[in-house]
């Protein structure tokens, strides 16, 4: 099956730069890409979302009418197609009243109350389009909770229809916080037996986890980095799910995420003011002019700016952050800060702020451009994570020469090293405590680093030498992928 040459399907609930609200749409966007240029038949399967119908440059319709199959009814449905980057195929689910929404999952309000019906309709739609294009994937490689379900369709309803027989599934885990949990009266919508709601089925403390179901069904599990694939499996960190995956800790595996460089890079970057590498830094200080000039803050060149782009919210560190700020004030430093999130830290970000105007520039959005900038003009790149799978942005910041301040925890601990722990490989500044004191005491390390020039640029040339490109990520997945073709039926969790 499938020769030297794979066909793989890559089912995201979103892609970059067709839609986003986190890094799972930067990995759908990328990985695809750099399969297909290892030689490989790659395809990607996504919503038609109304944020996609403004950035999908051309699309063309390849089914008219798709019959879905969602409780007792059939929903029609059609799908259209582009390409990302002019390369990998994507199929497009169009149905309007699912998905030409302002936003993918939720708003301000909360989740959207029919999530559990879009994304079961999403999952059976997959299937579906399978038995009208001329495309029969050896992998279908699923995304986090709103492709859960398909693992468990391929082992059950769809494990005697023509076709699908052979096809293998992988499941990724990008965030475990995320579950798909939905009462149990929606199993109807599934067309799932009732005989696998149970603990060791999609049953989750009385409700039922689309998340789960692919960690129980899928022939292989991947996580984002190795770390959190350990970190998964212990009470502190698996959030209810670590039986399950001590279970089935022969088939998880932790493979890194990667950087696109051709969209992530201050060597062809369009929205930074002027480009540069580690062999030209002058430009860097024109970047940090810029981001300056972009808050309408005055500052010493001497003076560190530390970057921050990120969900408001707990799991990102924000708890201890907030009750850093004064400390952090004391210190030589500019903070800037961009991002959106929880109510209670936009309104108490906005207040320092007010309160700090001549130390911070914060601002409550997402700006792409003004993202790409605070990386360039950033002369350090917090992330206090309380958990973090794998994290892109203290990748992006090495290659910016912007010198990550983390907590070691998930992929932020697998790929950042302490400078003061180990000279030699080391490559920005790690605090392992959850305490706002650790933080404290690591950015001022930082900062006293900073003052010694020679150091820091030695430190900043070797960040910026540093390289994880998505290639050899994806040369692990494709050695993944052949492993569970070869595999034999699963057998299903007992």
């Amino acid at each position: 099956m499938g020769g030297d040459k794979l066909k793989i399907l890559f089912a995201s609930s979103e892609v970059a730069p067709l839609s986003k609200t986190g890094g799972l749409a930067d990995v759908s966007g990328s990985l695809p890409k750099a399969i297909k240029s290892l030689g490989h038949d790659v395809r990607v399967v996504t919503p038609f979302y109304k944020m996609a119908k403004k950035m999908a440059k051309s699309t063309k319709k390849v089914i008219n009418r798709l019959n879905v199959p969602v409780s007792d009814r059939q929903v029609p449905a059609s799908v259209e197609m582009t390409q990302l980057d002019g390369s990998v195929p994507v199929y497009l689910i169009k149905k309007d009243s699912y998905f030409s929404r302002d936003e993918l999952y939720t708003t301000r309000q909360g989740d959207y109350k029919d999530n559990a019906e879009r994304f079961v309709f999403f999952s059976r739609a997959i299937l579906e389009m399978l038995k009208h294009i001329d495309f029969k994937p050896d992998i279908i490689h699923c995304n986090d909770w709103q492709t859960g379900l398909i693992p468990a369709y391929l082992k059950i309803l769809y494990s005697n229809q023509n076709g699908f027989q052979d096809i293998k599934s992988i499941f990724t885990i990008h965030n475990l916080g995320y579950q798909g949990i939905f009462w149990a009266l929606d199993m109807h919508l599934t067309n799932l037996p009732w005989d696998i709601f149970t603990m060791d089925g999609i049953e989750f403390y009385g409700n039922i986890s689309f998340l789960k179901a692919g960690l129980v069904y899928a022939d292989t599990l991947t996580t984002v980095s190795k770390g959190y694939s350990k970190e998964i499996q212990t009470q502190e960190y698996g959030l209810g799910m670590e039986g399950i995956l001590q279970k089935r800790q022969k088939d998880l595996y932790g493979i890194v995420n990667g950087a696109d460089y051709d969209h992530w890079s201050p060597e062809n970057d369009p929205y930074i003011v002027a480009s540069y590498d580690k062999t030209n830094l002058e430009n860097k200080t024109k970047c940090k002019l810029d981001l300056l000039q972009e808050f309408g803050l005055k500052a010493k060149p001497t003076t560190p700016i530390i970057g921050l782009i990120s969900r408001l919210a707990d799991q990102k560190g924000f708890d201890i952050l907030a009750e850093s700020m004064n400390d952090l004030m004391k210190m030589d430093l500019i903070f800037i800060l961009l991002g959106t999130g929880d109510q209670k830290y936009q309104e108490l970000f906005t207040n320092i702020s007010d309160k700090y105007p001549k130390k911070t520039g914060i601002r409550m959005a997402f700006d792409n451009a003004l993202a790409h900038k605070i990386e360039a003009g950033s002369d350090m790149y917090l992330m206090p994570s309380k958990y973090e799978p794998c994290g892109l942005n203290q990748i992006y910041s090495l290659k910016y020469g912007s010198i990550p301040i983390v907590r070691a925890t998930g992929g932020l601990d697998d790929t950042i090293t302490d400078i003061h722990a180990d000279p030699r490989r080391g490559n920005g500044f790690k605090f392992s405590e959850y305490t706002s004191k650790a933080l404290i005491s690591t950015v001022k390390r930082a900062i006293e680093y900073y003052a010694h020039k020679e150091a820091w640029a030695q430190l900043v040339w070797k960040a910026m030498a540093i390289e994880f490109s998505w290639e050899k990520s994806a040369r692990e997945y494709l050695k993944l992928y052949q492993e569970t073709i070869k595999k034999r039926s699963l057998t299903l969790v007992s």
